[in-house]
């Protein structure tokens, strides 16, 4: 799973990055400890096929089902896998209709050595250019509170990766946007593979991080292994 992120572009930057209209009440950045529950940038397209307009806005970092009653009615769903994505009642519509992108810097993950305690990683691209997340996105509302909310699709990791944790998020490649957006046709399915190993970059971070209150760059310095 990815439970932490970090992004430092500015909206301004993100909403040309993706030629997407920015909303004006984007979450401030930078942030280098971006946690569940908490409102991240997320670019998705109208659904109306005259504009088919992209959209930078902010939305709580947690789906939450259209049968949930309140936001905490259920598990957190910070993460969606790949596997299942169709077919789970809570995504496969979502799956379907509303997939969107989730611009970061990079992401944290935690490895626990043999009889040893968690220690953080931080990965990120190996090139310029930010990581692009494949998300998906709902609309929530019971009893006059509305919300938007999303996912981080993931799926199993596969080499270093592999040696860290278990999952990897989908990251998706810039020709690949406008085809997880809808943009393109079908075959999204298709891009929900985990990266190759010599598109990132891993490397050990201090446990500061572990502390969802703690902010600032020094989160993603390397220290040594």
């Amino acid at each position: 799973m990815c439970g932490r992120f970090a992004l430092s572009m500015t909206g301004d930057a993100l909403a040309q990055l993706f030629e997407a209209a920015p909303a004006n009440d984007l979450p401030p950045l930078p942030n280098y400890n971006i946690c569940p529950t908490t409102q991240i940038h997320v670019v998705y397209r109208e659904s109306d096929e005259a504009t088919g307009q992209r959209r930078l806005v902010p939305m709580r970092w947690g789906f939450i089902p259209r049968w949930y009653k309140s936001p905490s009615d259920g598990p957190l769903l910070i993460n969606a896998r790949a596997e299942t994505l169709a077919e789970k009642p809570a995504f496969r519509e979502a799956c379907r209709m509303r997939r969107c992108l989730i611009p970061a810097d990079g992401f944290y993950e935690w490895f626990r050595p043999e009889g040893g305690e968690k220690l953080p990683w931080y990965i990120q691209p190996a090139g310029q250019g930010p990581m692009v997340f494949a998300g998906i996105w709902q609309d929530w509302e019971q009893d006059g509170e509305r919300l938007s909310t999303c996912a981080m699709v993931t799926t199993e990791a596969t080499g270093r990766m592999a040696e860290i944790h278990h999952r990897i998020p989908v990251i998706l490649q810039p020709e690949h946007w406008g085809k997880w957006l809808g943009e393109e046709g079908h075959g999204a399915a298709r891009l929900m593979k985990p990266a190759d190993d010599e598109t990132l970059r891993f490397h050990r971070v201090g446990k500061a991080v572990n502390s969802n209150r703690a902010s600032g760059p020094d989160l993603i310095e390397e220290i040594d292994a």
